[in-house]
């Protein structure tokens, strides 16, 4: 039975007075440790070795006076001796012991002083023996109570995952699979949890693997068939002659052992590995963080990055903080001195309400009762102080698991979401034992979370939970991009957003925006989700956002704009997200979250309005436009080769091929990729637009590259692509440029403070990863090249990964081009835009990726850009702006009124007032 603080502190002051009267011949060690151990209702003998043999450094063998296995190492030694040298002593032993042996703490002591080294906090206390009750707290650990913290990453968590996954191979590969192998190991991680965090007696499901089952495992399945037996049966219903070691676990419920199982068969190694887990200290891993990690067990394909796919901690607390939790700490401050108040404030806690309607393994539910519980533990000091008076703190304790709400599609993580929540919940009611000194456990179960096995896209969330109860939604929905979606999931999709035009181009994610748009009609439900920045950016912003905000009234409440997703585990690819809150109500306390470092801590923005685009700014909806809004130039892309590179040339193939065919020099012209023009790269192409018939002919290698042209093509399942085999001498699209052009690599780095452009002539062939402005101007290379037009395409453009990838349906063509400008100021811009290609010139052996990475960037060229910032600044505003949210302001308001016609009408009035004077 695991004791309260009371009783252990009542306990250690019987201890302290029998052990400081105790004569110098009557300090035996075991009898000292027993009885310390008794402090804290633990058999010493049941969780340590006493005289444990161990090889040190020197190969001698040495005798540790106490281990109890990854937990604690004793060095006792006579009264006055050096401590110090009893921790070097015991230090030298962990060499000889095994991974899953070594302690977290070491306790050197003299009978009348102590000395606890916390290994992995690098700690050390130092006491006397008539210090132990004020000191008592440190060794909370014994008894399973002990201040958690949790880490990212923590080499535990992966450690643990990783021996749960060669458990599940071996049973997999023994033939136990299927259903009965998830429960199983879900049951598994409830008593490994359990064993360090009091809900057993510490370390009793340890004991029974070492001491009730055999060492070759030969009879392990059948004993763990009969333990979960009696997790699942209450005690006055057991046998009364039942095996007493068995008899001491604590009868569960919660379902969660009631479904009968085959049993498993084990081996030697089997056991070993069960027994390995047995010694990580569970309490040390977050349910939050594991629930996920362990998600990827069961999938051979994500386990090679474990820790890959789940949402870090810090992370979701991005999300809950400005959703409620700020909100509501803002409330107890305010409140804190007034008791009606607080305890208003306490039952209010309780009804709040919670969805996540993509769950996954609950870790957004976890972190959200945490939270929940550690504000109300504040709001239990400030009504109850200490605890003293209070006969039993449970009746106390409002905030319950069953305000939890989950829907997971995959059953396995759906029933981990349930252990994760019985875990975080018993996790809480450790702390208030800890801060009461009362033990505080409910068992047996008889409450968990409302978790949901279910399509969240396809069921109805009314039938979950009523919107009148419900506070919040929350959550992570699953990031699949539009041209990654299964056949399966775009149905779905399609389903949700059956009102919704161009529905096909937005991705996975955006049903759960529509879904929870029309379930929070009328209500004042809050709703935040973590995206990719996709539905941000680009063509999904309107398709998206317009029916979300013209149709169901959504606004948004606050916006963590584009920040890196990513973890420490091994090869993972980082995500690009944001996080949106919103609601169907406005409110005036808008916030923007914005990274300097996407990689760092936000800062917050006050804001009037947040819009699609996560600007402070009128809503507004950028759509695909063919012909550019504005006067100027249209954009085009450039040619596609589509010849499976049979038309393409290095240096080397070039030189090779004119060897073999000189006749086919005039027809070989420099190509231009994205890739060459920004790294100062040289390609060529054969280009046969003007190649005559007849010369085709006297040219056998070139023909052969038109044949390899045509088979190519010939072997596509794309009907347009087989059709361009019949001009194989030609690119698959060919477009006229004119004289000269600019040039705009279609995806670009997003370090780089501007987007590289420049100029090519006829006798340059572009591809199609460029875009290019036919029979632009130095006007044109100026306002393009600017940092009012970065700040158009860094919110407007799409995105691949986080790279710029501009567009002319929605960059080019809704870019709002200054109005009337005088012939001075076009001089001006074109000067500038001059002196940046000069700028450029003076750096003849750098490429365009050096000479615009922000750390090799000459200050000549800056200089040159910074100066034409200026000019094209001045030609929209009298004065120049101070930072990119006023210039992305001030074209968002630009863009609605070219887009409304207002420019029209100014017009067509100024022209009616010219004839009235005539």
């Amino acid at each position: 039975m695991v004791l309260s603080w009371n009783e252990i502190k009542e306990r250690a002051v019987a201890f302290v007075r029998e052990w400081q009267s105790a004569s110098q011949e009557e300090a035996d060690a075991k009898s000292f440790l027993d009885a310390f151990f008794h402090i804290f209702g633990i058999s010493r003998r049941k969780v340590a070795t006493f005289e444990y043999k161990v090889k040190k450094l020197n190969n001698n063998e040495g005798y540790i006076d106490l281990l109890w296995k990854g937990t604690l190492l004793v060095e006792m030694k006579s009264r006055g001796k050096n401590l110090e040298r009893a921790l070097i002593q015991a230090k030298e032993y962990l060499v000889g012991l095994k991974d899953y042996e070594l302690p977290r703490y070491i306790l050197v002591c003299d009978f009348a002083n102590f000395h606890l080294h916390d290994l992995e906090n690098d700690s050390c206390h130092r006491f006397a023996l008539n210090e132990l009750l004020q000191n008592i707290e440190l060794f909370g650990f014994i008894a399973g109570y002990q201040k958690r913290t949790y880490r990212e990453q923590d080499p535990v968590n992966v450690q643990a995952a990783e021996i749960m996954a060669q458990l599940h191979d071996k049973l997999k590969e023994a033939g136990y699979e299927g259903h009965p192998l998830e429960v199983y190991l879900v049951r598994l991680l409830f008593c490994l949890f359990a064993d360090d965090t009091t809900i057993f007696e510490k370390d009793l499901f340890t004991e029974f693997i070492e001491l009730r089952t055999a060492p070759d495992g030969s009879d392990l399945g059948a004993r763990l068939s009969e333990l979960f037996y009696i997790l699942n049966t209450p005690e006055e219903k057991r046998l009364k002659n039942l095996d007493e070691h068995l008899a001491r676990f604590p009868y569960i419920n919660g379902k969660l052992f009631e479904e009968y199982l085959p049993p498993a068969a084990f081996d030697t190694s089997m056991r070993n590995l069960l027994l390995q887990a047995c010694y990580l200290d569970w309490g040390n891993i977050s349910p939050a963080i594991f629930g996920a990690m362990f998600q990827c067990v069961m999938d051979p394909v994500s386990r090679r990055n474990l820790g890959a796919h789940y949402t870090s901690e810090i992370n979701i607390l991005k999300l809950i903080k400005p959703l409620f939790l700020d909100t509501l700490y803002q409330e107890l401050e305010s409140i804190k001195n007034n008791r009606l108040r607080l305890i208003d404030f306490h039952q209010k806690l309780s009804r709040l309400t919670f969805l996540d309607p993509a769950c996954g393994c609950g870790n957004f539910l976890v972190v959200t009762y945490r939270e929940l519980r550690l504000l109300e533990l504040q709001v239990l000091r400030l009504l109850y102080g200490t605890g003293q008076g209070v006969l039993d703190i449970r009746d106390l304790v409002k905030v319950q698991i069953t305000q939890m709400y989950g829907i997971e599609y995959e059953e396995f993580p759906a029933r981990i979401a349930e252990v994760a929540m019985w875990l975080i919940d018993h996790q809480m009611n450790m702390r208030i034992s800890f801060e009461f000194g009362q033990y505080f456990v409910r068992l047996p179960l008889t409450q968990s979370a409302n978790i949901c096995h279910a399509n969240a896209l396809e069921i109805s969330w009314e039938n979950i939970i009523t919107p009148s109860k419900l506070s919040y939604i929350l959550g992570n929905p699953p990031f699949v991009g539009s041209k990654l979606m299964k056949p399966q999931q775009r149905q779905e999709l399609l389903n949700v957003m059956h009102d919704v035009e161009n529905a096909g181009v937005l991705d996975y994610v955006t049903a759960w925006y529509i879904k929870a748009a029309r379930y929070i009609q009328g209500t004042s439900i809050k709703v935040a989700f973590v995206s990719t920045n996709s539905i941000v950016q680009g063509e999904q912003v309107a398709f998206l956002w317009q029916p979300l905000m013209q149709k169901y009234n959504i606004k948004i409440h606050f916006a963590h704009r584009t920040f890196k997703w990513s973890n420490e585990a091994r090869d993972v690819a980082a995500v690009y997200c944001v996080i949106i809150g919103f609601a169907a109500f406005d409110t005036p306390d808008k916030v923007i979250f914005d990274y300097q470092d996407i990689k760092g801590e936000p800062f917050a923005i006050k804001a009037k309005n947040i819009n699609p685009y996560l600007i402070d700014a009128r809503d507004i909806f950028i759509i695909r436009r063919s012909k550019p809004i504005c006067n100027v130039p249209p954009m085009s892309f450039g040619n596609m080769p589509l010849d499976g590179g049979n038309l393409l040339f290095s240096d080397e193939e070039k030189e090779e091929f004119l060897c073999q065919e000189p006749g086919a020099a005039p027809y070989i012209l420099p190509f231009i990729s994205a890739h060459e023009f920004l790294n100062g790269k040289k390609r060529w192409c054969l280009w046969l637009v003007d190649a005559e018939p007849h010369v085709l002919k006297k040219m056998p290698k070139v023909l052969e590259k038109i044949e390899a042209v045509r088979k190519f093509r010939l072997a596509s399942k794309r009907k347009q692509t087989i059709e361009k085999a019949t001009t194989p001498a030609l690119f698959g699209e060919i477009r006229n440029f004119g004289k000269s052009y600019i040039v705009v690599p279609r995806v670009s780095s997003e370090n780089r403070e501007y987007i590289p452009m420049g100029f090519f002539d006829k006798n340059s062939i572009v591809g199609d990863t460029c875009m290019t402005v036919p029979n632009g101007t130095l006007y044109h290379f100026g306002i393009m090249s600017s940092r009012m037009h970065m700040c158009w395409t860094l919110y407007v453009c799409g995105r691949l990964e986080n790279r710029y990838r501009y567009s002319k349906d929605i960059v080019y063509n809704n870019f709002p081009w200054p109005q009337n400008l005088t012939e001075r100021q076009v001089l001006a811009i074109e000067k500038a835009a001059e002196g940046v290609l000069l700028a450029r010139k003076q750096f003849p052996e750098s490429s365009l990726a050096v000479l615009y990475d922000p750390l090799s960037m000459p200050p000549i060229l800056l200089k040159a850009h910074r100066s034409l910032d200026k000019a094209v600044d001045q030609a929209y505003h009298s004065t120049s702006f101070t930072s990119d949210t006023q210039r992305i302001q001030f074209l968002f308001d630009l863009y609605e009124k070219y887009t409304l016609g207002l420019f029209s009408e100014q017009q067509a009035k100024k022209r009616s007032r010219k004839s009235n004077k005539k």
